[in-house]
């Protein structure tokens, strides 16, 4: 690590990363000028995308207690990004310090921060690897290491799945998850949708994500649907994300739920 103490000493920060311009719409430090130029076009067009992100998290945060409420105590993020307030771990070993977690992220960035926020946390850890190569994921010996595959995990693929374009790659990756999955395990998927967009704004945000290394394509609700077979999705099924087992009445966007953009809902598996 460098002295900035959040980079590898080799990294080349030459584009845009989804992680990290996921961190500056969070209001957090962990990016660079061109991730926070790629922020900046996002919200020209879509002025709602910070509020998104912020919807997004609270999902998670709701979907972390949820599953801890069901039981289960090991989580396996995918796609994790960069660590802000409110992790995975931070919530589920507030309501259980057993809980195991590991976050998974293809960029340096993400997961040289999160080894070193986690340095002194046994029971969690972060690894870099590829979303799309799960199976690797499921054999990685720090994962198994930490999570028993004999037991309910829940997997989180919150909005990762989108920066998978190719549709048969996107489903193969969780399909392999769901079969390296114990009986009792939970898949939530939060993803971002074209259904509910202003005329060209969907296209417009594929453009500025295609500079990326992991360019994204917005699906529809029978796409994004499709990410739960093999799974009993839990009430109240695929929604938009603010709706989601809301918390209270000044959650953001649940008047108007649509301007997150996205899809979220959590599936079990029951044989």
């Amino acid at each position: 690590m460098n002295t900035a103490t959040w980079t590898p000493d080799d990294f080349l920060a030459d584009k845009p990363n989804f992680a990290r311009i996921y961190d500056y719409l969070l209001g957090g430090y962990h990016n660079f000028e061109i991730d926070r130029l790629a922020a900046k076009k996002v919200l020209e067009v879509d002025p709602n995308a910070r509020l998104a992100t912020y919807t997004n998290r609270a999902f998670l945060r709701r979907v972390v207690n949820f599953l801890v409420e069901q039981g289960i105590d090991q989580f396996l993020d995918i796609g994790s990004g960069i660590p802000t307030r409110g992790n995975v771990h931070e919530v589920a070993q507030k309501a259980n310090p057993a809980a195991h977690v590991v976050y998974v992220d293809i960029d340096p960035v993400a997961v040289a921060h999160a080894r070193a926020l986690l340095k002194d946390n046994p029971n969690a850890t972060a690894i870099r690897a590829d979303a799309r190569r799960p199976d690797k994921i499921l054999d990685h010996e720090e994962v198994k290491g930490l999570l028993d595959f004999s037991r309910p995990v829940a997997t989180l693929l919150l909005l990762v799945m989108h920066s998978i374009p190719d549709d048969e790659e996107a489903y193969g990756a969780v399909r392999t998850l769901r079969q390296g999955l114990a009986q009792g395990s939970y898949i939530a998927v939060s993803h971002a949708s074209h259904e509910d967009a202003s005329p060209g704004v969907i296209e417009k945000l594929e453009k500025i994500g295609a500079d990326s290394p992991t360019p994204g394509k917005a699906r529809s609700r029978a796409e994004i649907l499709r990410f739960f077979d093999g799974l009993e999705l839990v009430e109240p099924g695929l929604v938009h994300s603010p709706v989601w087992r809301p918390e209270g009445p000044d959650d953001v966007f649940l008047d108007h739920p649509e301007r997150s953009l996205t899809l979220a809902g959590v599936g079990r598996k029951v044989t």
